[in-house]
């Protein structure tokens, strides 16, 4: 995994939250799992578009 240094401005207090939320001990980590969660939803919510209507389950009449 490629990393580097970036700088953005962060709402601190939101941050704060998020990793105390996730538990996690840093902003970077918080950071990290946040963008990681919103392309998982993006690819979901894609794969939910794409295929819609056409997907059964076999518990759903249980």
């Amino acid at each position: 995994m490629a990393k580097a240094m970036t700088s953005i401005r962060l709402d601190t207090q939101l941050a704060d939250e998020a990793a105390r939320v996730l538990g996690v001990k840093s902003r970077t980590e918080a950071v990290h799992i946040a963008l990681r969660e919103i392309v998982a939803l993006k690819k979901f919510k894609d794969l939910m578009t794409k295929h819609s209507g056409k997907l059964t389950f076999e518990g759903l009449g249980e």
